[in-house]
């Protein structure tokens, strides 16, 4: 039997106060949309996701997954129908694009429980610290008759705990006859997705209801309800972490995204920041104010503190990257030091070379990047400018406060500064004379 799962994302969302489509919004680095898709990838054979019209963005964020068009945005229950042709003939379930903390293991226990038999339908709920405006699930322990939205429950109703996440299983030839079935007459005159359970239940169906942590089933709606959402995130983040064997002296402080790699003995000092596409190895060490984005730390390296490396940079094993420093595409080999005040955009650096205070690689000339080689064990005094592209064989060393424009051959020494003049006694002729006037 195939199982596929069904995402709305056609919503504007228009609380977020955003041209961005909702579910382009991201939590930990990655957009709602895509938390949702790699949760359904391991439980599903086949996802579908339905957009609206004019959302390219989103279809390119759904990729390869099989985008639906909903032409005119008529609700929830009419953006489920636009995909009805692609339900096949197995289970599907269906989800909300902007419920993105929902987890794979909850998505899973969604589609498995019609299974046990007893139930024609499967119903995502959850019981909120506070319930405010949700629609509650009205039934009997364990299975619903239906949702009633806030605005038109009874006192009695909304003192109910248990709240409708927006998650939906059944078999696809149920499903498609329940959404048939779904008038819009009410207020807003839209087909609403909450109304299958009535259905359903109208024809004798049982409808199951599955609970799942409020951490997980949080919409998102709003730009508050997007930095809870990231602090839900953030915080699960951090404890897969910390169980895998990293230190965090402050874990509340560092933010990570949702593909940050940790191997073992990583220790992550407080207030650091990783933008997608981070692997840190083995032992390494990233100190406090340091912002890293697509990049390779390696084992035992050490960056920060107030370090900043950007994409395209690998620090190789027991390289020091250390306070005010930045790298863009720079490769460090094993045993590098660049400890101070530096900048190393579009390099190549040999093992065990040491980079002194104040040294920049001058990578763009205005129209195009260019890349500047150091090789191994050269030693590079304090502010130097090296103008790419350029390099510096190894062992070489070059005086500080060079600027080197022509590649230094190995084992050289080379200086490129004005030579130093010295007028003994002109300093008290200068102040004398300043004194005069």
């Amino acid at each position: 039997m195939q199982h596929v799962a069904v995402i709305l994302a056609a919503g504007l969302g228009t609380r977020m106060k955003s041209k961005l489509p909702k579910v382009l919004h991201r939590i930990a680095g990655v957009p709602m949309l895509s938390h949702l898709v790699r949760a359904a990838e391991p439980k599903f054979d086949r996802i579908v996701v339905v957009t609206g019209p004019d959302m390219k963005t989103v279809a390119e964020a759904a990729a390869p997954h099989e985008v639906i068009v909903q032409h005119e945005r008529r609700g929830t229950a009419d953006a489920a129908r636009a995909a009805a042709g692609r339900f096949g003939d197995g289970v599907v379930t269906i989800i909300y694009g902007d419920n993105a903390l929902v987890t794979g293991a909850t998505l899973g226990r969604l589609r498995a429980r019609l299974a046990d038999g007893d139930a024609a339908m499967a119903l995502l709920g959850t019981r909120p610290p506070e319930p405010g405006a949700y629609g509650r699930i009205v039934g009997d322990p364990g299975f619903a008759t239906r949702i009633v939205e806030y605005a038109e429950a009874t006192e009695a109703e909304r003192a109910i705990p248990l709240c409708n996440v927006g998650g939906f299983s059944a078999r696809a030839d149920n499903l498609r006859r329940w959404l048939g079935k779904i008038g819009d007459a009410n207020a807003k005159g839209e087909f609403y997705l909450t109304d299958l359970v009535a259905v359903a239940h109208a024809e004798g169906a049982r409808v199951a209801v599955i609970e799942a942590p409020w951490d997980e089933c949080r919409g998102v709606n709003s730009r508050a309800e997007l930095a809870a959402a990231e602090a839900t995130m953030q915080a699960r983040l951090r404890a897969t972490a910390l169980a895998a064997g990293v230190t965090m002296t402050a874990p509340e402080t560092v933010f990570c995204s949702a593909d940050t790699a940790f191997a073992p003995d990583v220790v992550v000092e407080p207030h650091v920041v990783f933008g997608p596409g981070v692997l840190i190895e083995e032992g390494a060490t990233i100190r406090a104010f340091s912002h890293l984005e697509g990049c390779t730390i390696g084992p035992g390296a050490i960056i920060g503190p107030y370090a900043r490396i950007r994409p395209g940079s690998i620090v190789g094993d027991g390289a020091h990257v250390g306070n005010f420093v930045e790298l863009k595409a720079a490769r460090l080999g094993a045993g590098v030091k660049a400890n101070h005040l530096t900048y190393l955009g579009d390099t190549e650096i040999g093992a065990r070379s040491n980079i002194g205070a104040g040294t920049i690689t001058c990578n763009y000339d205005g129209y195009a990047k260019h890349r500047t080689t150091i090789g191994a064990d050269v030693f590079v005094g304090s502010d130097v400018a090296l103008v790419a592209p350029v390099s510096v064989g190894d062992g070489a060393i070059i005086g500080a406060g060079s600027v080197i424009t022509e590649n230094v051959e190995a084992d050289a020494l080379a200086i490129a500064r004005g030579r130093q003049v010295t007028k003994s006694g002109r300093a008290a002729t200068i102040r004398l004379t300043k004194g005069k006037h």
